[in-house]
């Protein structure tokens, strides 16, 4: 079997410079989905990894973070090395809800 993880160049800070790799990924998700109980499995059955990435986008954007920020941690990065934006835009769209409380903010 091989390694779920790839070794990629560290970044600064990082301490052992070992990243899961996407395919790493869905093969972890995928386990857990299998040894889910019955009770469990009818909630996340149908939920894949992609939708936890966006899930944790908005939650990410709604406690504040930048999109530059959710884009370096998604690693919406393009070959030169410049943050994707315009990814992350499609994985942060504002829900109705978020905008009804900004313009309450507003009216004050």
């Amino acid at each position: 079997m091989s390694s779920q993880r790839a070794k990629k160049q560290r970044a600064s800070g990082e301490s052992d410079g070992w990243r899961w790799t996407e395919d790493g990924i869905h093969v972890w998700w995928q386990g857990l989905k299998e040894r889910a109980r019955r009770s469990e499995a009818e909630f996340i059955d149908d939920i894949t990894f992609h939708d936890l990435r966006h899930d944790f986008a908005h939650r990410a954007r709604e406690a504040g973070w930048s999109l530059e920020e959710v884009a370096y941690y998604l690693g919406h990065i393009t070959k030169s090395g410049t943050l994707a934006i315009q990814t992350t835009v499609r994985y942060t769209q504002v829900s109705r809800e978020q905008v009804k409380c900004k313009l309450k903010a507003i009216k004050g």
